[in-house]
């Protein structure tokens, strides 16, 4: 297969995503939330398992603490028998306590609207911050996880698609550059949702995938 020029590659990639567009034409956030601080405690608590896992206990979290000084007050014991469907319920209800306590002390109980802010606290890295900034506020924001990962790798949308150790801040870079931000939030939801549905980790389903007459793993 000849040498893809980046010029090239920006054309193509443009080309795939109105695909994606048509395919998946109002992406949204799979976490169920009313307010950004419902949706920061869904997004901590999603590491490591399913949306949908998390959507089943949220409810109850959400109305045992509404506010982060009533989490921050909470007994560790009583998140945990909440959350301990999830999975690792002691290291996120010690996350979800920390943040909830800084939110109390440190921004009057209210979720910060910055990358800088967001990421001081516990349990919060970039990928947090970013479906929070996107989904929350209408901040421009690409979460890269492990279906964002796995997806522009088979595309080859970025330069160290066939590497063993791929790194999710140098990924964001590079996707956000070929791209508007105001397209970042919902360029991660579809690639999410296709990387969910099509593109699997184990089989992806090239055969039904609108993709495959470009990507250069099909098949």
């Amino acid at each position: 297969m000849p040498r893809e020029s980046k010029s090239a590659r920006l054309e193509r990639m443009h080309a795939e995503y109105a695909l994606l567009c048509a395919e998946i034409p109002a992406p949204k956030c799979a976490l169920d939330f009313s307010n950004p601080l419902q949706l920061l405690i869904a997004t901590v608590l999603s590491a490591q398992t399913t949306d949908k896992r998390v959507n089943t206990v949220t409810p109850a979290l959400f109305a045992a603490y509404p506010t982060a000084a009533a989490l921050a007050a909470a007994r560790p014991e009583d998140v945990e028998d909440i959350i301990h469907p999830l999975g690792f319920y002691r290291s996120k209800t010690k996350n979800l306590l920390g943040l909830a306590t800084a939110l109390d002390a440190d921004f009057h109980g209210e979720v910060p609207r910055t990358m800088d802010e967001l990421t001081t606290l516990p349990g919060v890295g970039r990928k947090t911050a970013n479906v929070v900034l996107g989904n929350a506020f209408g901040i421009p924001g690409f979460p890269v996880d492990t279906h964002v990962i796995r997806v522009t790798g088979r595309l080859r949308w970025r330069s160290d698609w066939n590497g063993s150790h791929p790194d999710p801040v140098k990924i964001e870079r590079e996707i956000c550059a070929c791209f508007p931000p105001a397209e970042w939030t919902d360029l991660s939801h579809r690639l999410i949702l296709h990387g969910r549905a099509v593109c699997h980790a184990r089989k992806p389903d090239c055969g039904s995938c609108p993709l495959a007459g470009t990507c250069p793993s099909a098949g």
